[in-house]
């Protein structure tokens, strides 16, 4: 990936950084609203998932339906990132306003304890603990879509599996990207008999680009879910044989059960929303960093003249980068499982406080330390907690005639998830998201592992209103814990420097969840380093990101979808 994605981001980004937008998004919105019907529009991580979307579409399915076609599609051609193996957020808006979340994320068996990751008291390796079942969460994909289209889905439900039970049966080319995670992940994609049998020849070598793989046990597994119901991945002899498999994969007395399977329930849960400038941000709430992180950054922002500033300018980037050092230091300390901890999400995102933690920052010298503040609520402060950097998600984003609009991000953690199969698909191992040291500096951890818990997530599916109330931009990313940095980095590009969604996504991504400033290398923000140094930033590292955003935006003919250049994302419409 690393030349050819280095030369695509700078052939890219240069030119976007300078675009000047004719237009504002203010009177984009306003073009729009001449059009009273608009084709609907599915913006996902591989062509073939938006396609399986919009089939759903014309089918006179809604956007609920479209979305969950899309995130079964993405089971079979992207199984590195994510699946039925593994859980997933949505958010979900109607034209008039309000937004709806749901919570599929998984959840740890109830014999996971806080010392699951532990060996002795030590932390175990985590790729060794990646590969077992110690990793393995509850699958939610099933549930959430359940639950999504019980209240918003408008065709039947076996309608919805058609074209992914196809693309499993009569097979999918591999694609450079999947050609590319099945030759650098083997230990993973390979971990399994399974795995091995579908994406490596009989010398043990990846399939190469083009080669054409079917999957009958993923076929059989949805057309199994199609006619019977998600029940009958939670109950029976598929739960049975899945709690067997990962069981088998863990060392410890107890591990997943069947009951742990059967109990397993994705939840509704309350959106987070705040302003920023004159627009209404909505995101996903915890166990989701997402929204909290995606709000401070912005708002932290709103008393800088960013839009005077503009993408060209370093002293932009570097109050881009105190603002993450604030919103970072705050999420992890506090963000968890909000069944299991009070997570102050109120005062996180209290205008009030991140008006006093926007003092902090200067545009022209760093903070020397960014410290977690004290927001309203909070009565003791929990000990922190870093997770690793994952690789295994997707976003995709639907919208249909109607107006209705759903954001969806679908994981299965890192790279083909514990490398465990059962059924034709990859199991997650989204566990490994949790702290492997239960305690810290004498004090418990708020993200330690616990049964029945979720882990915490970077995951923000993301909704942005207008000054008018109308719903203008639905965003989300892939990328582990640069999420709502990418997020955020869209919503300024969009807001502040008036670019179209496809612009702001193709923007540089800039990371600095602490003391080190991560920039992309080979885009524009290389030859900003030296101004950055001035800055006070000391310490720069070029790293390569797994950056994957998808947006849809209202735009002057209607609804626009957009996809990440460093992606094979695509958008496709009506």
């Amino acid at each position: 990936m690393g030349g050819r994605l280095h030369r695509l981001i700078a052939s890219l980004a240069a030119p976007l950084l300078l675009a000047a937008c004719a237009s504002s998004l203010q009177e984009r919105v306003a073009t729009a609203t001449a059009f009273p019907s608009h084709p609907g529009v599915v913006s996902a991580a591989d062509p073939r998932a938006a396609e399986a979307g919009v089939e759903i579409l014309r089918a006179g399915g809604s956007a609920a339906d479209a979305a969950i076609a899309t995130m079964l599609a993405l089971s079979v051609v992207e199984p590195q990132s994510s699946g039925i193996g593994g859980g997933g957020v949505v958010l979900y808006t109607a034209p008039d306003g309000k937004v709806a979340s749901f919570d599929g994320r998984e959840t740890a068996p109830l014999a996971a304890t806080g010392d699951w990751f532990l060996d002795k008291g030590a932390a175990l390796p985590f790729q060794q603990a990646k590969l077992s079942g110690l990793s393995v969460g509850v699958p939610g994909n099933i549930r959430l879509a359940a639950l999504l289209h019980g209240e918003h889905g408008r065709l039947g439900w076996a309608r919805l599996f058609d074209p992914a039970i196809r693309l499993a049966r009569d097979g999918f080319a591999i694609t450079p990207r999947l050609a590319e995670f099945l030759a650098r992940e083997r230990g993973a994609a390979g971990h399994d008999e399974e795995g091995r049998r579908l994406f490596y020849d009989a010398s043990g070598n990846p399939l190469p680009v083009g080669a054409l793989v079917r999957n009958p046990p993923l076929a059989e597994t949805l057309e199994r879910i199609a006619r019977n119901g998600p029940d009958s991945f939670y109950r029976g002899a598929a739960a049975n044989a899945l709690a067997r498999e990962v069981a088998a994969a863990t060392p410890r007395a107890v591990g997943m059960t069947a009951a742990d399977i059967a109990a397993y329930r994705a939840k509704e849960r309350g959106a987070v929303c705040g302003p920023y400038r004159t627009y209404r941000i909505c995101g996903m709430g915890p166990p989701s960093s997402g929204a909290t992180t995606v709000l401070a950054i912005l708002k932290q922002l709103e008393r800088f003249d960013l839009a005077a500033l503009g993408p060209q300018s370093p002293v932009a980037w570097h109050l881009f980068a105190e603002s993450q050092r604030l919103a970072y230091a705050d999420r992890e300390l506090y963000l968890a499982d909000g069944d299991f901890v009070a997570v102050p999400v109120a005062g996180l995102t209290d205008p009030a406080y991140l008006a006093a933690r926007s003092t902090l920052i200067s545009a022209d010298s760093t903070i020397p330390a960014a410290q977690p503040g004290t927001p309203p609520g909070v009565a003791a402060q929990p000990a922190d907690g870093a997770e690793p950097e994952e690789h295994g998600t997707s976003h995709f984003v639907a919208v249909d005639r109607a107006g209705d609009v759903v954001s969806y991000t679908s994981t299965i953690e890192g790279p083909f998830g514990s490398g465990i199969m059962v059924g034709g698909y990859f199991l997650n191992n989204e566990l490994t998201d949790f702290s492997f040291a239960p305690d810290k500096d004498g004090k418990p951890v708020a993200n330690r592992v616990e049964g029945g818990k979720r882990p915490r997530s970077s995951m923000a599916p993301t909704l942005v209103f207008g000054p008018d109330g109308r719903m203008v931009l639905a965003v989300g990313a892939a990328g582990g814990p640069t999420i709502p940095v990418q997020v955020a980095r869209v919503i300024i590009g969009v807001i502040d420097w008036k670019l179209p969604a496809k612009q702001a996504i193709a923007l540089p991504v800039l990371f600095v969840p602490g003391d080190t400033l991560f920039i992309e290398p080979g885009s524009a923000l290389e030859a900003m380093v030296p101004a950055l140094r001035q800055l006070g930033h000391a310490t720069i590292v070029p790293r390569a990101m797994p950056l994957k955003t998808n947006a849809v935006e209202w735009g002057a003919t209607g609804w626009i979808g957009a996809a990440d250049p460093r992606s094979e994302g695509a958008a496709a419409s009506e």
